[in-house]
């Protein structure tokens, strides 16, 4: 096995007492979890071009996270994939909750 070394700088808030390498790895995950399922829903359901011909907020974003979270419960690795699937084959969504059509 290749070990790695790798140098990240970065700048936090954080006092320095408690800006562990731990803690700061542990924060720039979540800050890079948001930014993917962003990216996710940007790209696989166009959010930001949608956003700009909508006068108010969309409620999707809310269900979008959860049709992301359940396409990767399932198996799919790919959810632009997954979301083409499901659009041509409705009933096949259905079944996960146990209905037909």
């Amino acid at each position: 096995m290749k070990v790695t070394i790798k140098t990240v700088y970065a700048i936090t808030s954080i006092k320095p007492g408690r800006a562990t390498p731990a803690r700061t790895g542990e924060l720039m995950l979540g800050h890079w979890q948001v930014e993917t399922l962003h990216h996710i829903r940007d790209v696989t359901y166009a959010e930001d071009a949608a956003r700009a011909a909508e006068p108010h907020p969309a409620p999707w974003p809310p269900f979008r996270n959860l049709a992301i979270g359940l396409i990767g419960a399932i198996g799919w690795s790919n959810v632009a994939e997954a979301t083409e699937h499901y659009r041509a084959n409705p009933a096949h969504a259905l079944q996960w909750f146990g209905s037909t059509m």
